[in-house]
């Protein structure tokens, strides 16, 4: 546990010593706040709430978040400490787990500098509180599930860029198959049973659920499982390269 909790603050720690996480936040803050405020038309629509917020985070997230992972494991096998942090006293599992827990902190910190829109939101008007809270633990847990992915292909490759164009289209095919013309499309040749499976593996079905204010089993389970499955992935292609 030591070992772990030391990878952690070290990953986290990581995050701050250079103006790298900073310029993270602020494009995120920018881009959060101009596709809530401008592009869905926030005050026009004078209807106080998050939903505008909420909607375009899946197609910010495609980007920023395989930004955030691209470096976990690419950078230390393009140096090296790799090797080195498989020297320690410390399992695969457990280097891992901690680094993508330090990434989905950092993560959490991005989403909960979001709250002056929470805060803009509540001096508007009443919005309905429950929405807010379900819409970010949808936002949180969809974070994760696009790290993990971010964090596989980042140990599948040396090479950054490589890793992070790899987890865009990993994430992008995972969202943009919930999304309506999509499955309309795929409805025209493809059985309703598979049409159904492709809207069931995707982060649009879950998260729309969540934002909604419904906290349902599957979807949290879908986001667990999904994080988990490629953590797991993860480990195994490291274990892999250790190995050899």
């Amino acid at each position: 546990m030591n070992s772990f909790w030391a990878v952690f603050k070290r990953e986290l720690k990581s995050y701050f010593a250079t103006p790298l996480a900073y310029v993270f936040l602020v494009i995120f803050l920018f881009f959060a706040g101009y596709l809530t405020f401008s592009k869905q038309g926030f005050f026009t629509a004078r209807q106080a709430d998050m939903q505008p917020f909420f909607v375009n985070l899946p197609l910010l997230f495609i980007f920023m978040v395989p930004a955030t992972a691209m470096r976990l494991w690419a950078e230390e096998r393009k140096v090296g400490s790799v090797e080195l942090l498989f020297t320690l006293p410390i399992t695969i599992a457990q280097a891992v787990i901690g680094k993508f827990l330090a990434a989905w902190a950092f993560l959490g910190i991005a989403l909960a500098l979001t709250f002056p829109m929470v805060l803009t939101v509540l001096y508007l008007g009443e919005p309905d509180k429950g929405l807010i809270v379900t819409g970010y633990l949808g936002s949180f847990l969809m974070a994760g599930g696009f790290l993990a992915i971010g964090c596989f292909f980042s140990a599948v490759s040396k090479n950054q860029v490589i890793a992070f164009v790899l987890a865009v289209v990993a994430c992008a095919v995972l969202v943009f198959a919930g999304m309506p013309t999509t499955l309309n499309y795929l409805s025209t040749f493809l059985p309703a049973g598979f049409v159904a499976a492709v809207k069931g593996m995707s982060f649009q079905e879950h998260f729309e659920s969540l934002q909604r204010g419904v906290v349902q089993f599957k979807d949290l389970a879908y986001f667990l499982l999904l994080i988990v499955g490629w953590v797991a992935a993860c480990t195994v292609v490291l274990d892999e390269r250790k190995a050899s």
